[in-house]
């Protein structure tokens, strides 16, 4: 794929995204309608999609439960204001191993390994424009935890939101990624047009360098649609960048 500059833009609104974010920073939203109000006001604010985890409202750690995702939802779809809506289907695949001498059984806390329906429950109940299917497994930070998505089970899972109507919003972390779901389109998993976002800077993914950046720009089939973010410090430059290379931006926390 050849740099281009996208003079077409739309912008990816995260609010909440996985893990400890509520406890790097207050202003996270995590309540259903805190986390629905900051999706209106992105919208407002110009994001065309948002993108959507939610929390446990008494404590603020990451939740997969459907009621939850069904009230965001439906204050979002009250509110009468236009946007799209990507559901993340990235929670049920997390592996803490038990310890270094002792990886087996794993540990309870961190670990939430589910079936492919299961994952997808929300979706099907709601069936929001998108949805996200991250593409491959992870070596996820520097413990036990392993952001887990085996080619079955992504098989399944690409099958079922096809089935549903859904768009699959790819969310690749390393170059094999994108690999893996270019195979997927081609058992005829994922239809064109095709969606991706390259999710940079993650410990032990794709690191955000800009050859490393490029290097997974230039995977991609010149067809594909893809956006770009990176976590942290670098999360502003990758807006820029992500234009510049002919993609989309995404602001905020992904997954």
């Amino acid at each position: 794929m050849s740099l281009s500059p996208n003079r077409n833009v739309f912008i990816t609104c995260a609010v909440t995204g996985a893990g400890d974010t509520t406890g790097r920073s207050p202003k996270v939203p995590v309540t259903p309608k805190q986390i629905a109000d900051d999706c209106i006001a992105a919208a407002q604010a110009g994001a065309a999609v948002v993108h959507i985890h939610v929390r446990n409202p008494e404590t603020g750690a990451p939740a997969r439960d459907p009621a939850l995702y069904a009230e965001v939802v439906e204050y979002i779809r009250a509110s009468g204001v236009d946007m799209v809506l990507n559901l993340t289907a990235g929670m049920g695949g997390d592996l803490t191993l038990g310890s270094v001498e002792q990886p087996l059984p794993p540990a309870e806390a961190g670990t939430d390994m589910i079936g492919a329906t299961e994952r997808l429950a929300h979706v099907r109940d709601l069936l929001p424009e998108i949805c996200t299917l991250d593409c491959g497994t992870l070596n996820f930070g520097e413990g036990d935890y392993i952001m887990t998505n085996s080619p079955a089970m992504l098989c399944e899972m690409a099958r079922q939101i096809k089935e549903l109507g859904v768009r699959p919003e790819i969310e690749a972390f390393d170059t094999g990624h994108i690999l893996l779901a270019k195979w997927l389109q081609e058992q005829g998993l994922i239809d064109e047009p095709t969606m991706i976002q390259l999710c940079m800077g993650i410990p032990w993914g794709a690191p955000d360098d800009f050859s490393t950046f490029m290097a997974m720009v230039n995977a991609l089939p010149e067809s594909w649609t893809f956006s770009a973010f990176s976590i942290g410090r670098n999360q502003l430059p990758y807006v820029a960048m992500a234009i510049l290379a002919g993609g989309q931006c995404a602001r905020g926390f992904g997954r």
